[in-house]
Order: C-alpha cells, then structure tokens, then sequence
C-alpha cells in the first residue's frame, strides 16, 4: 500500500467509524505504528474502567482483537476478555465495546471442572477433556439447548482451540455461578469446558456479543502466546 492509498483509508476509516482504524500490518508477525497507536489509546481509555483487568491482558487482547479484525471478523466493535490467571471467585470476564469505549460487563465465568478447582491450570482442545480452552475465538448464533439460551463460539487457532465448536463450547448462562456461590463455597462452580456466566445477566450478554466478535481467553502460557498470529507485537 502506497502513501496515497494509506491516506486514502484514513479518511474513509474517519468517515465510516468517527475515528482511524489502524491500517493493516504488512506481516502477521508486526504491528504498524497505526495500531501501536490505536492500542495504546484504547488503554489510557479503558484500564481506568478496568482497574483489575492486567494492563497486559489488556493489550494483548486488543492486540488480538485488530488481527482478528483484518481477517474480516468483528461485526460490532464489541471485545469480550477473560482472565484465567485470576482465581474463579474473582470476577474475570469484561466486555468492552470499542466504537464508545466502555464497558459493558465485568462479571463472574467458569472453568472447566477438570481445569482446576478456584484456579484454572490446565487447558485442552480435545473433545470431552472437560476442561476450557485459550485463545481468540469468534461468537456465532444463539440458540436455546439443554443449558438454555446460549451463544455457540468457534476457536481461531489451530491446535489450540479449533475444536471448540466440534466441542459443543457455548457462552450460557448458569445458577451456579455468581455471588451468592462465592460467598458460599469461596468460588463459582465449574462447567464443562463452557464459559459460562451468571444467569442473571447472561441473556443481554448475550444479545450483546452474538454474531460475529471477538472473545479473547487469557492465560499465562508461553506456547500459545510466542506462536499465536493473533499475538503479534
């Protein structure tokens, strides 16, 4: 792309969002300053409403959020970040919605049961693992099934989560999460390998990040953070 074309989808950026988006990188593997930018900004917006989401879980889920994005994905500007790092009786999921940078939702998520027990260690991609899986994923239709209204998820990264939809691997709301299970049982009960989330709110959660956006599941493991394409710094 020449300088004349880049000032070109600057300006279409402009009209078509309010703000630039970042223009794409000319390799999977480097950012341009466009999306340091970008990034950067949407953290000294952000991190302030999120003070106990990682500054650096922040960044590298908007990281991957912008990858995911030149690929095509992302239909509502909206981000959904969870932190398996953090114990389960700690709330550790945020949605975000970028086109009027707030947030939308900070609440409890499960694990699943052969994960871990307070705190998830242990991830897999194989189907009836039981456990949850990492990575960037995208969101697809709802559907109303045996744990009622749900959001099924397909996993972008090969090997890592890509089996997520053959897994049956939904967003859904459950009574077992909550505050009420927290100051019972000192954590939030476990799934199936689903994130599920408080029954309460899960239908306008729901509804919110249906359709095509983008779910990033962090978690502190060098394999997939050194060979992820939708990590790149």
């Amino acid at each position: 792309m020449n300088i004349i074309q880049r000032i070109l989808f600057i300006i279409l950026s402009v009209t078509a969002f309010g703000f630039s988006w970042p223009l794409s990188a000319t390799s999977p593997n480097l950012m341009t300053n466009s999306e340091r930018t970008w990034v950067q900004t949407q953290m000294q917006i952000l991190q302030p409403r999120a003070d106990d989401l990682s500054s650096d879980v922040l960044r590298l889920s908007l990281v991957a959020y912008l990858k995911a994005r030149e690929k095509g994905m992302d239909a509502k500007q909206i981000l959904t970040v969870i932190d398996y790092s953090k114990p389960s009786y700690e709330k550790r999921l945020w949605v975000f919605d970028l086109r009027r940078q707030r947030e939308l939702y900070h609440t409890w998520v499960t694990h699943g049961k052969n994960s871990g027990n307070v705190y998830a260690t242990s991830f897999s991609n194989r189907r009836h693992s039981l456990k949850s899986s990492i990575g960037v994923f995208v969101t697809d239709q709802t559907y109303v099934g045996h744990v009622g209204y749900a959001v099924r998820i397909s996993g972008l990264e090969r090997g890592i989560n890509d089996n997520a939809y053959r897994r049956a691997t939904v967003i859904h709301g459950a009574r077992y999460v909550g505050e009420d299970m927290v100051r019972r049982y000192g954590r939030i009960g476990r799934s199936w390998g689903c994130p599920a989330v408080d029954a309460k709110l899960s239908r306008s959660l729901i509804n919110v990040i249906k359709n095509n956006t983008i779910v990033v599941a962090y978690y502190h493991d060098r394999n997939w953070i050194r060979r992820s394409k939708y990590l790149a710094v």
